[in-house]
């Protein structure tokens, strides 16, 4: 299994500028803050199981950008009927990454769904993905960055990863308004 922290700066260390992340509350949070401040980042700190709804909006609104969606596994389960409507409007700029440790580590680390019979990869093909995949080792992560920055077409990814309670990493701000003004004048190119 991988290790959330490497994984992520993994994922964000060839950034392009017209990536947007979004991230799940909780560990995606801290993990993306850790990997280094952003303003193209918006990360949710309340909220569980909105990051996906809002990574699609996001989308389909900015569909010269594309837009990654790091969340947990425990975050996704909560609203997990999004992956379905994300499905159906197919933004070709989407890509959902998940980081899958089977366990609410925030919480204290009990089991998710995903512990037992659960598998996202299945569940989001039924949904109707049809780029999906699970990765769980290191040498699966070749090419990865690459297809989430540069491949058409909506993408699903589920990483299995440790269940790890690591120290946490603060985003920019913890006020909503701040937040999402800030993320907001980076979308919309304004400095106001």
């Amino acid at each position: 299994m991988l290790h959330r922290r490497p994984l992520v700066e993994f994922l964000l260390a060839e950034r392009p500028e017209n990536l947007l992340v979004v991230t799940g509350l909780g560990s995606s949070t801290w993990d993306v803050t850790a990997a280094g401040d952003d303003p193209r980042n918006f990360c949710f700190i309340g909220a569980m199981g909105q990051a996906a709804p809002f990574a699609l909006g996001l989308a389909i609104a900015q569909p010269d950008q594309r837009v990654l969606l790091i969340t947990g596994d425990g975050e996704l389960l909560m609203g997990l009927g999004s992956l379905a409507t994300i499905a159906n409007q197919a933004p070709a700029n989407l890509c959902v990454v998940v980081q899958d440790n089977g366990a609410y580590v925030e919480t204290g680390g009990q089991a998710t769904a995903t512990a037992g019979v659960t598998d996202l990869e299945a569940v989001a093909r039924g949904a109707g993905f049809v780029n999906a995949r699970t990765v769980t080792e290191e040498s699966e992560l070749e090419g990865l960055r690459q297809d989430i920055y540069q491949s058409p077409g909506l993408m699903f990814v589920t990483i299995k990863i440790e269940a790890e309670a690591l120290p946490l990493a603060f985003p920019h701000s913890f006020d909503g308004a701040v937040a999402i003004n800030r993320f907001q004048n980076v979308v919309l190119g304004s400095d106001t």
